[in-house]
């Protein structure tokens, strides 16, 4: 296992996102600078993590969380900037907030439910935002094993271009959502942020499994998992 810098950011909620008690982690280069697909895939598997897509980016999206379910998100491909903590609305009218990363190929991040993340500048810069995975996004449809998922996994590599992340759930998790926190737009966390920091803690960090050392992951810093 290659030695990996983690950091850890805390992010208090705001009017409109509840973010969450656990930190975000970001794994700096912990994979090559060209990530393959498949390989990561069986590690997520062997860490009890599914994947469910790789998209390719546009230049912005709106900011949002996921109120059901934690996420990883491993580049695969390009750059981009990322801004965690707050809503869109929020930025624009305080100028400011949040944090905002660097994210290249290699990285992966640990969102906890809750915290909002917004992906922009990125590059290459193609036009258009697309899901380059089978299905909804929601998992890899018509794959009976992980050998066939992960050749799905591996054919999309070949196709890869501007700025692409792959992304993982804890495996038995609730479906993710895409929550803004705007007006009208509150998912399942009407009036209760609770209820978001209560998604329970999984087994295993998705990028270090078994092998975490002491304080050094997500049941380091979040707390020992459950199941």
């Amino acid at each position: 296992m290659p030695d990996t810098t983690i950091t850890a950011h805390h992010l208090p909620p705001t009017p409109l996102i509840p973010n969450s008690p656990h930190p975000l982690l970001h794994y700096k280069s912990h994979f090559p600078s060209h990530p393959n697909a498949g390989e990561i895939h069986a590690l997520l598997t062997r860490n009890g993590w599914t994947t469910q897509w790789i998209y390719r980016y546009g230049p912005t999206q709106p900011s949002h969380y996921h109120s059901r379910t934690h996420e990883c998100m491993i580049v695969l491909h390009g750059s981009a900037t990322i801004r965690f903590g707050i809503a869109d609305t929020e930025f624009q009218d305080s100028g400011g907030g949040g944090i905002e990363v660097v994210a290249e190929a290699g990285d992966a991040f640990l969102v906890p439910a809750g915290v909002a993340h917004k992906t922009f500048n990125t590059h290459p810069q193609p036009s258009t935002f697309k899901l380059l995975t089978p299905g909804d996004g929601h998992g890899l449809p018509h794959c009976p094993n992980e050998r066939e998922e992960r050749e799905v996994l591996e054919k999309v590599e070949g196709v890869l271009e501007g700025f692409c992340m792959l992304g993982a759930y804890p495996r038995g998790s609730a479906d993710w959502n895409f929550v803004t926190g705007e007006e009208g737009d509150v998912g399942d966390g009407k009036g209760g942020f609770e209820k978001v920091w209560e998604v329970p803690v999984p087994g295993l960090d998705p990028i270090l499994g078994a092998g975490e050392k002491k304080g050094e992951g997500m049941r380091g810093l979040w707390g020992m998992g459950g199941v």
